[in-house]
């Protein structure tokens, strides 16, 4: 390799040079290699966690499309009785029973993944795990990173590009 001819070239190659290595860590954190992992989602014990509750559906999960719905059913536009009737049960009877199921459920996630891993890694660190999948499980399925590696029911995600029936996917 030679050195560049002036400062302009040199600050145009180490432009390229480290949009080359941001790619290549952004496609070794899509594929879940360790070493390009944040610091917080690195460990046997954060991937176990992360798989445990990728392997499941859970009430938490369907927190964020629900608020929208609920913020949706607030804004449409009703006569005042009907607007009471929606407003009395959405907000007084849906929105207290999904804070408490996601308050359950994440208590639980939080128990269980904690306890499971202590059985599995005994002489791991488990500090945080717990709160790390329960907001694991917060999150949206597609919207999570790392992505899930397990489909609800524990079966492997499938490779890109392949459609369910194991052939790549054409259209004519």
């Amino acid at each position: 390799m030679t050195a560049p001819a002036n400062r302009k070239e040199a600050y145009r190659l180490q432009r390229e040079r480290l949009a080359a290595e941001r790619a290549r860590a952004r496609e070794g954190m899509l594929r879940g290699e360790e070493r390009y992992l944040p610091i917080r989602d690195r460990g046997p014990v954060r991937k176990f966690a992360r798989d445990w509750v990728d392997s499941r559906r859970i009430v938490s999960e369907y927190f964020l499309p629900f608020s929208v719905v609920i913020l949706l059913a607030t804004w449409i536009p009703l006569p005042p009785e009907p607007r009471a009737v929606v407003y009395t049960l959405v907000l007084g009877v849906g929105w207290p029973i999904m804070m408490a199921s996601v308050l359950l459920s994440s208590v639980w996630v939080a128990w269980k993944v904690k306890k499971l891993a202590a059985e599995k890694f005994p002489g791991e660190s488990l500090r945080g795990v717990g709160f790390y999948a329960a907001m694991r499980a917060l999150q949206i399925r597609k919207l999570r990173f790392p992505p899930p590696r397990f489909l609800p029911g524990g079966k492997p995600v499938p490779p890109p590009g392949k459609s369910k029936s194991g052939a790549a996917s054409s259209k004519k």
